[in-house]
């Protein structure tokens, strides 16, 4: 657990959080334009998050009352370039009123640590071509885009059909 400058910490997600996280991934599809894609519940985020095979993991920023005010969740990746795990950061999201308090880069620096303690070489995530605040942001980290790939998905009826293929 990290003590942040305003009374509030950073530590990995606990059962009770499901709530908190669930209402930032909630704010987050409402920035990105895609407020009715949410179909995650408490129930599921419970099970993915501290289930008995969690295959997803959180660190959140809570304040001194518990509230979740920000949240990083990943998971592991794999390279087979480097024969080594990485982190995907699924989703980074503080809260409008939380932010410029620093738990956007404490986040980070935390995922960054994790990378580093596990031999991670690699932390990587996507973000929207049009939010400029998040691309500044990021770049002012060092990272940097990977402007050759681009992310390719199968949904819905798509995936029913490749999958029968």
């Amino acid at each position: 657990m990290t003590a942040l400058t305003d009374g509030a910490v950073l530590r990995p997600a606990r059962p009770g959080d499901e709530a908190g996280i669930l209402a930032c991934i909630q704010a987050l599809a409402d920035y990105e334009r895609e407020p009715d894609a949410v179909d995650n519940t408490v129930e599921m985020l419970s099970a993915a998050l501290f289930g008995e095979d969690p295959r997803a993991f959180a660190f959140v920023v809570a304040g001194e009352d518990g509230e979740v005010r920000a949240i990083a969740i990943w998971f592991l990746t794999y390279s087979t370039w480097t024969g080594k795990h990485g982190i995907w950061l699924e989703d980074l999201y503080v809260h409008e009123r939380y932010r410029s308090n620093g738990y956007g880069v404490a986040l980070l620096s935390a995922l960054a640590a994790e990378c580093l303690t596990r031999g991670y070489p690699r932390l990587e995530w996507t973000v929207l071509d049009w939010n400029e605040p998040a691309i500044g942001f990021y770049r002012a980290l060092g990272a940097e885009a990977m402007e050759e790939w681009t992310t390719r998905r199968v949904t819905g009826a798509a995936l029913e059909a490749l999958a029968q293929r």
